[in-house]
C-alpha cells in the first residue's frame, strides 16, 4: 500500500492540500513541515508519494530527493520558475495549484507504483545456491534410481511439490530424505 505524505514550509498549506487530497478519497499518512521529519515518516511508511515545496525549512527538494527511500516519489509542488530547472526525473505540478491537476498527477504516481508492486510479486523468486543443489541433488538421484533423464526427474518434482502443496526445495528435501532411506 502507497501512503502519501505532505512537507511544505508552512503547515498549514500541507493542512490545507491534505484536505483537497482527502476529498478525493486519498488517505495522507503526514504532514509536516521539514524534510527530516518527512524522511524519517517516508522510511517507516516503505513506499508511496512525498509532495513537497521546492525548500522546506531544513533541506531542498533535490537533497530530499537523494534522501528519499528508494520505493518512494517525490512530486514537487513550485512556481513555473523553479520547475523549468527541475530534473526530468523528479515530478511537478505548479503553483498556484489547480487540485484537479494535484489529484490527477498523485492518481497517476499511485497506480504506477501499484503496478510496478505488482509486476514485482509476479517475478519468480530466486533460489540460494543451497536451496538449488537439493533440487539439483533431488534430480539426480531420481535420474540415477529412477532412469529418468533430466527434464522428467525436474517435472517429477515440480508435480510432486504441486500435488503436496510444497514449494520444490521442501519436495526436493523429502525426496532425498526418502531415497537415502530406502
Amino acid at each position: 500500500m502507497s501512503s502519501i505524505v505532505i512537507a511544505l514550509p508552512k503547515i498549514e498549506d500541507a493542512k490545507k492540500i491534505r484536505s483537497v487530497l482527502e476529498r478525493h478519497g486519498f488517505t495522507v499518512a503526514s504532514v509536516c513541515s521539514t524534510a527530516s521529519s518527512a524522511l524519517s515518516n517516508a522510511s517507516e511508511l516503505g513506499s508511496g508519494v512525498l509532495i513537497c515545496g521546492h525548500r522546506l525549512l531544513d533541506m531542498n527538494y533535490l537533497d530530499l530527493s537523494e534522501c528519499l527511500p528508494r520505493d518512494f516519489e517525490m512530486l514537487l509542488l513550485a512556481s513555473a520558475r523553479v520547475i523549468c530547472e527541475v530534473p526530468s526525473s523528479i515530478l511537478s505540478v505548479e503553483m498556484p495549484i489547480k487540485s484537479g491537476d494535484l489529484v490527477n498527477t498523485v492518481s497517476m504516481i499511485l497506480m504506477q507504483q501499484d503496478r510496478k508492486r505488482r509486476k514485482e510479486k509476479k517475478k519468480p523468486k530466486l533460489r540460494s545456491e543451497k536451496e538449488q543443489n537439493y533440487i539439483s541433488n533431488a534430480k539426480m538421484m531420481l535420474m540415477q534410481r529412477n532412469h529418468l533423464n533430466e527434464e522428467d526427474a525436474y517435472r517429477y518434482i515440480q508435480k510432486s511439490s504441486m500435488d503436496s502443496g510444497t514449494n520444490m526445495v521442501e519436495t526436493a528435501q523429502m525426496l532425498l530424505m526418502l531415497l537415502y532411506e530406502s
